[in-house]
């Protein structure tokens, strides 16, 4: 073999090898590309099957939200008729604090009134 084949024959070799290099960066690339992607669409599955399951929670806590409220609307509507049937009945028997207040309040007013009266003749007897 002379110079020129041995010379070409490297060169080729050389050749080769930069392929291969250049096949091992495109193969490199293809696999972080290949490995990226299967973890995005894991994520995104994974993502999409927490949120289907956050909705699911939340329809529950909102059915059992709105079963509290018309509960507690029902024990107030109980509450409220309740506190009217006993105001009626206090009512009846003459039991009524506001009417009993009120006849209070013309007495003291009548006698306050008299006091002063009183206290006018006694100042003109004198």
């Amino acid at each position: 073999m002379n110079n020129i084949d041995m010379i070409k024959e490297r060169a080729a070799s050389a050749e080769e090898m930069a392929r291969k290099v250049w096949l091992a960066g495109l193969g490199a690339y293809g696999k972080g590309y290949e490995e990226v992607k299967g973890r995005f669409e894991a994520l995104s599955t994974d993502s999409n099957k927490l949120f289907a399951e956050l909705v699911a929670k939340g329809e529950k806590i909102e059915t059992e939200g709105k079963s509290k409220v018309e509960e507690v609307k029902t024990k107030v509507a109980a509450n409220s008729e309740i506190e009217t049937r006993i105001e009626t009945i206090r009512a009846k028997l003459g039991m009524n604090n506001s009417e009993a207040d009120q006849k209070i309040e013309e007495l003291n007013a009548k006698i306050d009134a008299l006091t002063d009266a009183v206290a006018k003749l006694a100042a003109k007897k004198a």
